[in-house]
């Protein structure tokens, strides 16, 4: 039988504290709120026990930020879509945050097992004055462990409403795509860093934080297959194709790490749990 699993998370302001509020039906947990930085920024970790998704699974996530809140989402570990021989597994998650409302979501990586039916989808609604900095992390087999990507096809949806819209079909069978120069050229990481926001980013700031991006880049030893851009005035991305998924994720975090200050004056330090 299929996983219908639904997560409601709120984050609200009390007094100079971000509370979070959550509400759940079937297998999505948010463990205990804890404040690393202190009472501003609410630090969670979305849990799914049953470690995975297969065809006919549904994961719907909602998360609401108030005006003036600070959170911070990430995982445990990797989510998981195994292989399918019927119909797609779905990860849908939608975030509404008011006006002024920081969120941080850091989930760890997608692993997309050969033979997977997947859909993830992202879409953002922001309020003028609202940001979210976030990735996308999506690894195609387990090419180390000698199971490459050979069956099945996987469908990537984020939006920032209004502004910004990427969707696109990976399948295992488009080797132009997978192998091809102007595709993947053999890599089977592809990870993107974004900064979405309410209302248009000052020219100033934007580039700012481009070419703070672009000096973590040029330091790595992905950056021959990275980059850092701005398709709207409204987002920052920062993309990476890696061999693995380990490489790309290092890069992303120092990313944010230096990105964290310019935009809120916050520490670069990572949420616990993760590792270097």
């Amino acid at each position: 039988m299929p996983w219908h699993a639904r997560l409601q998370l709120d984050y609200r302001r009390e007094g100079e504290r971000t509370v979070a509020r959550f509400a759940h039906d079937g297998p999505l947990r948010i463990l205990q709120s804890i404040y690393p930085e202190g009472a501003a920024v609410c630090h969670n970790v979305l849990v799914h026990p049953p470690g995975g998704l297969v065809g006919g699974d549904t994961l719907q996530v909602e998360v609401n930020a108030a005006a003036g809140t600070h959170g911070l989402v990430t995982t445990p570990g990797a989510s998981r879509f195994y292989r399918s021989e019927g119909e797609s597994a779905v990860q849908d998650v939608r975030v509404c945050l008011a006006a002024g409302a920081r969120l941080e979501w850091l989930p760890l990586e997608a692993l997309y097992y050969s033979g997977c039916r997947a859909e993830n989808r992202l879409h953002l609604e922001l309020a003028p004055g609202a940001q979210l900095l976030g990735w996308d992390v999506a690894a195609l087999g387990l090419p180390q462990a000698g199971q490459p990507f050979v069956r099945g096809s996987v469908l990537q949806h984020l939006e920032l409403q209004g502004a910004w819209l990427e969707r696109g079909r990976i399948a295992a069978d488009d080797r132009r795509l997978l192998d091809g120069p102007l595709g993947l050229a053999g890599h089977r990481c592809i990870a993107s860093l974004f900064l979405a926001a309410g209302e248009e980013l000052p020219r100033p700031q934007r580039e700012e934080l481009l070419e703070r991006a672009r000096a973590v880049l040029q330091e790595h030893p992905l950056a021959a297959t990275a980059g850092a851009t701005a398709p709207g005035a409204r987002v920052l991305v920062v993309r990476v194709l890696a061999p693995m998924v380990e490489p790309a994720l290092q890069l992303l975090k120092a990313v944010r790490r230096a990105w964290r200050p310019l935009l809120w004056q916050r520490d670069a330090a990572d949420p616990r749990g993760w590792g270097a």
